[in-house]
């Protein structure tokens, strides 16, 4: 079939009662295969070693899309596109383009064929082309698209491919689910689609070895765009350009800029491999999709996809099919996927536990069952210094109580557990003996033969470690979905309860309250604190018996259990320990930086001809485009003059006043963040600094450091 008689197919079709005749989304393959390798830690088959990491965060991802696209607003026609090979015709056009690009990991190289056959075995369509990039197809198949009347929906969050955006063409980034038009283009170049293509030849770009201009970064090369209106016109009067480095860059490596601009710009004239109607969308064939997840033994994702059919979406809600729990075999055994019954979330079966005798009979659910969920409350974040408010514990979906310890709210008639009629008669809030509650909770806390399980339990060991309980052997839900889906989304209780049960859990806000009328967790009324506190407990042993036996399904029990499991504990001492500093040392350097700032404050105040706050953005607007006439001004969506790092670099490539303003900001930094905040972070007990250290935050397995961030101080 010829391009032409597929666009006269397309355009014969009659407009629907949906929309346009035509809705191809394309999915930007390699963006996927990259991501799914970075997100996720080397996995190799079992049988006989084979990588197939990328291969599985790409199935994943590939699902996920399926089905969120069901329903009336979802494509009628869907294909992935691939890259055929490195060199296209741009290498022609300048022989270094992407010469700086490393080869492609050694283990995914293997897997690239295999993230072909995983498309088709899903029932995707797969193109590529010899001598061009995927861009270039997807560029062509959304212009035929788009002067067909249909709509091309491009599935990447690629900044190369936003120059596409416009009247029937949008983007859509799956792993923000964001719907990408003209507004995300100004927002990322600061001009409109048609005008992108300049701004890229400007500045270039160095994964891709495109020269550009040297010096021009985005904001420039925006501001000179808008204020020319475009390349060719920008070039022929760069003479004009009042800045001296600006404008002898421009001119001396305008034949250069022209060069980037055919290397940036997307073609629509690509010949295509194939019509847009090969592409119509359909379900996998099941007997295909199931032979190869066998193949690749890729069994707990076949367990979810079952027949290849992505559940419909209902208006304008994705309905998410819960996965079906597992049962969970005592702490030590051989664990064993097994359906089991879902039940909803029921906070009516929770209990309050405020006798000895009902938290000796939890404890003892607790030791038969071999697993609880455990989770503490507290009335502070830090676990460093947080008081107990209570603890809750789990044994079996529904099957969950609080244990108040220092709770101070006395519960009302209305809203509370029933203690009678009246408000004088009600008794005060019964709860049991704290240190006698936390001597039996040591008991079982503590025995080896019962697992505890928490949703980022290093924040609970250091509270209970603090009390003198050791609680282990622990596993931790948050850390074995990061495992097994790495960056693929967040691993936070209310996100993976929402992902993989269905539920969206009760809020803190919900509770406690907002702002200023926010309340501590202990003077939150007594049966809201049981909902919400029992609930925790509860949706972290449902995950951990849906998450818990796929890392046995997919090979990553030992990825698990020797770089992740043993974390917590190590970490929750390490907060304890707290991290050593000078306080001297950084008083001193405080006033140093004072005094400093004080001698720039005073030249600014000189080279302005009249005092102001050097620290208010609006009075540096105003002096150096109200008042100075500085070029390059520009206001922001608040009618303010913008004045931000890149604005203020470069004019003092020209002007003294923006660099002073730069150096005063830089020590004010310095100061406000470090020598001053550091000192404030110190615990007055200890003379340290207890930092939190996050184990789940970056894709690359490294740890990240907060309240406050001691991984990122400047030399």
């Amino acid at each position: 079939m010829t391009d032409a008689t597929a666009e006269s197919e397309i355009s014969a079709r009659p407009l629907t009662q949906d929309g346009p005749p035509l809705r191809l989304w394309m999915i930007d393959a390699s963006a996927y295969i990259f991501r799914a390798y970075h997100a996720l830690p080397p996995l190799t088959r079992k049988s006989d070693g084979l990588p197939v990491g990328a291969v599985q965060g790409y199935c994943n991802m590939l699902w996920k899309l399926l089905k969120d696209m069901k329903g009336e607003d979802g494509p009628t026609h869907l294909v992935a596109v691939f890259d055929h090979s490195e060199k296209t015709f741009r290498n022609d056009l300048y022989d270094q383009y992407k010469a700086h690009r490393p080869p492609a990991p050694e283990d995914l190289v293997p897997q690239f064929p295999l993230v072909r056959e995983a498309t088709k075995a899903f029932g995707v369509h797969c193109v590529e082309m010899v001598g061009y990039e995927a861009d270039d197809l997807i560029a062509t198949y959304a212009c035929k698209a788009r002067d067909a009347g249909g709509e091309a929906v491009i599935v990447s969050s690629d900044k190369d491919l936003m120059q596409l955006i416009g009247d029937g063409v949008v983007m859509y980034d799956p792993m923000k689910d964001r719907r990408l038009e003209e507004e995300a283009v100004f927002e990322k170049f600061g001009v409109t689609p048609d005008k992108v293509v300049e701004v890229q030849a400007l500045i270039g770009d160095s994964v891709d070895n495109v020269p550009g201009a040297p010096g021009i970064g985005p904001k420039t090369a925006a501001q000179l765009i808008h204020e020319y209106g475009d390349l060719d016109t920008l070039l022929a009067r760069a003479g004009e350009i009042k800045q001296p480095k600006r404008r002898e860059t421009l001119i001396n490596f305008a034949d250069q800029i022209r060069l980037s601009r055919e290397l940036v710009k997307l073609t629509c004239d690509a010949p295509i491999p194939e019509p847009i109607d090969d592409f119509i969308i359909r379900d996998p064939d099941p007997e295909t999709l199931s032979a190869f997840l066998e193949m690749m033994e890729f069994r707990s994702l076949a367990r979810r996809v079952g027949d290849g059919k992505a559940p419909q979406k209902e208006g304008s809600a994705f309905t998410r099919q819960p996965t079906a729990p597992v049962a969970t075999p005592r702490y030590g055994q051989t664990e064993v996927a097994a359906p089991a019954e879902v039940h909803a979330i029921d906070h009516d079966r929770y209990e309050c536990v405020q006798t000895l005798e009902d938290l000796d009979r939890w404890i003892a659910r607790a030791k038969a069952a071999g697993v609880v969920g455990f989770d503490t409350e507290t009335d502070a974040l830090s676990s460093t210094h947080a008081g107990l408010c209570g603890v809750s514990l789990a044994v079996g979906p529904n099957e969950a109580c609080y244990i108040p310890l220092t709770h101070e709210h006395e519960p009302t008639g209305d809203g509370g557990l029933d203690f009678g009629d009246g408000a004088d008669a009600r008794p005060p809030l019964q709860q049991i003996d704290k240190p006698t509650a936390l001597a039996r909770l040591k008991a079982l806390l503590e025995d080896p033969s019962v697992l505890k399980v928490g949703q980022n339990i290093k924040y609970d060991l250091a509270v209970m470690a603090r009390r003198g309980v050791r609680v282990a052997p622990i596993d931790d839900v948050m850390l074995i979905s990061y495992v097994l889906e790495g960056g693929l989304h967040g691993h936070g209780m209310d996100e993976l309860a929402r992902l993989h049960l269905g539920h969206e859990p009760m809020t803190f806000k919900s509770v406690a309250g907002t702002g200023k009328s926010q309340k501590s967790f202990k003077h939150v009324e007594l049966k809201s604190a049981v909902c919400y506190a029992a609930e925790d407990a509860d949706v972290t042993l449902r995950l951990h018996r849906l998450l818990k036996p796929r890392l046995a399904a997919e090979g990553l029990s030992s990825v698990y259990e020797t770089l992740e499991r043993g974390m917590p504990a190590v970490l929750a001492d390490m907060e304890r320990a707290g991290v050593r500093v000078d306080p001297d040392r950084l008083r001193s350097l405080s006033s140093t930086f004072g005094q400093r700032m004080a001698e720039l404050e005073e030249e600014a105040h000189r080279l302005a001809g009249r005092p102001f706050n050097v620290g208010s953005p609006r009075q540096i607007g105003e002096i150096l485009f109200g008042e100075m006439n500085l070029p390059g001004g520009k206001k922001t969506a608040s009618g303010q003059w913008g004045t931000d790092a890149s604005v203020l670099e470069e004019l003092a490539q020209t002007q003294a006043l923006p660099r002073t303003i730069l150096d005063w900001r830089q020590l004010s930094k310095l100061k406000g963040t470090y020598t001053d905040a550091l000192v404030a972070a110190m615990d007055p007990q200890t003379n340290r600094v207890h930092t939190s250290y996050q184990l789940a935050a970056a894709t690359t397995g490294r740890l990240a450091s907060s309240d406050p961030n001691l991984q990122n101080i400047p030399i």
